[in-house]
């Protein structure tokens, strides 16, 4: 993917990692349009920049999609990258006798359901443009899970095994397909909490360090991975998965 001189639509863009992506490529000379559900927020996120776009969408309608999809094409012809951020991150209790699938559905259908029919909708408008980008927002947590969100953890593993899967079919097309992995960021996903818990990477240096390796190419299998994911994103291969885990999930046995 080029530095500048894209179209680029990014969900969830209203606030966290999305908000901050899409200010950092808009001051390398992007056109970026901002989606996601909170209009008065995508508004005074895209009036705080010059030329920057919004829609409101809401992932998890495909009608909505469908509907966002043929305006923003309309009016922004050129459009060639489409990074699929939004996402819900809710904790689970799957000891109780009466276990609540509420929040597993609305993550499967956000997390998942509605990257995968974002893409379904652009792909063909895509693979008309001289080059173009599908860029999938998944987790460290899609290759070392953190059990109190099991579903989050599922769903990322699904979209990184899609975006390989979706990467090799478009192999011979003009259609680059990445994917980005986060570490812990100091953003609201979970909560206000989060955007201050020093254990969590500061969200600039995050967005900084990853506009970097996708403007230097630092991206080998199409992968965006910043220093502190990789414990999460390569524990099995280098052979210490069990103790990443546990770290992650409170030092406790796997066998436990």
């Amino acid at each position: 993917m080029r530095s500048d001189g894209n179209t680029i639509m990014i969900t969830g863009g209203a606030s966290g990692i999305g908000k901050a992506l899409a200010e950092a490529l808009h001051k390398l000379g992007n056109q970026v349009i901002l989606c996601g559900r909170r209009t008065a927020a995508l508004a005074e996120a895209a009036e705080q920049h010059d030329g920057m776009a919004y829609y409101q969408l809401d992932v998890t309608s495909p009608e909505s999609i469908a509907e966002v999809m043929r305006r923003a094409i309309a009016d922004f012809p050129n459009l060639n990258v489409l990074i699929n951020n939004a996402g819900i991150m809710i904790a689970e209790d799957l000891q109780t006798d009466a276990i609540d699938l509420s929040a597993s559905l609305a993550t499967i259908t956000t997390n998942l359901v509605g990257p995968i029919r974002l893409t379904a909708s652009l792909l063909p408008h895509l693979r008309r443009q001289p080059a173009a980008t599908v860029m999938m927002v998944s987790s460290g947590l899609a290759f070392t899970p953190l059990a109190m969100t099991p579903t989050y953890c599922a769903t990322k593993a699904a979209i990184h095994s899609y975006a390989q899967s979706l990467r090799y079919q478009l192999k011979e097309t003009s259609v680059e397909v990445l994917e980005l992995a986060p570490p812990y960021v100091q953003t609201e996903l979970m909560g206000s909490d989060q955007a201050s818990d020093p254990r969590a990477m500061p969200l600039d240096e995050f967005i900084t360090e990853s506009v970097g390796l996708l403007t230097s190419g630092g991206t080998p299998q199409g992968e965006i991975l910043v220093e502190r994911v990789k414990p999460l994103r390569f524990g099995e291969a280098n052979g210490n998965y069990e103790e990443v885990f546990a770290g992650l999930n409170g030092a406790q046995h796997l066998d436990e």
